[in-house]
């Protein structure tokens, strides 16, 4: 059973990237209390396939993580699994504190899982964000957050509107009733005003 399924019934764990960074990863790296203990912590996530770390497999997970970094200056890290490798996409993400003058407290790093090797690799739908402190870039310590981006939902529902649209023309058809326009479906003023009487004399009753 991990941290999480051990919270009260109803409480959501999704803290903010700020959240992440000041209330979970700063303590911890400072050997300070934590909040609460909801944030396993295993060694090198990043040499792990995402569907073998414990979680739901369907929800966020948290994890504190060392880094076995391959040179001195602490940007190249080893992040090759069994099956796979996570790779950086886009830029860090500067973490600014709020309520004090933006100041940058941590930053993320987003990866993307892929499966194979480099030479014949495919890009799954598995992301990790890395947060690490602004203010000590060679701490081995991270925080990673990881989840499987969920696809199709928009064009999932486009591709229902034809089908709809099908659906009420038929429903039209069998009921004799007119196709809807935009001169049909304008009240003309004396239609208001009858609506609006009866609507006031219904109400006098």
């Amino acid at each position: 059973m991990d941290n999480l399924s051990m919270l009260l019934p109803g409480f959501c764990f999704h803290p903010t990237d700020e959240e992440l960074i000041v209330h979970y990863l700063n303590p911890k790296v400072l050997n300070s209390p934590l909040p609460a203990a909801v944030i396993l912590e295993i060694d090198n996530v990043c040499q792990s396939d995402p569907w073998n770390l414990p979680g739901v497999s369907d929800g966020e997970r948290y994890f504190f993580s060392s880094r076995e970094v391959k040179d001195g200056s602490g940007n190249r890290c080893s992040r090759g699994t069994l099956s796979g490798y996570w790779k950086a996409t886009g830029n860090d993400k500067k973490i600014a504190a709020s309520g004090e003058a933006q100041r940058v407290v941590g930053i993320r790093k987003t990866l993307a899982f892929y499966k194979g090797k480099p030479s014949n690799s495919s890009k799954t739908d598995w992301i990790m964000h890395e947060y690490r402190l602004a203010d000590a870039p060679q701490a081995n310590l991270v925080l990673c957050r990881i989840f499987f981006k969920k696809r199709g939902n928009s064009s999932r529902a486009a591709s229902l509107i034809p089908a709809f649209r099908d659906f009420f023309a038929a429903e039209r058809a069998d009921l004799n009733l007119a196709p809807a326009s935009s001169s049909s479906s304008r009240s003309s003023p004396v239609s208001d005003h009858q609506e609006a009487t009866s609507c006031s004399s219904f109400k006098g009753e």
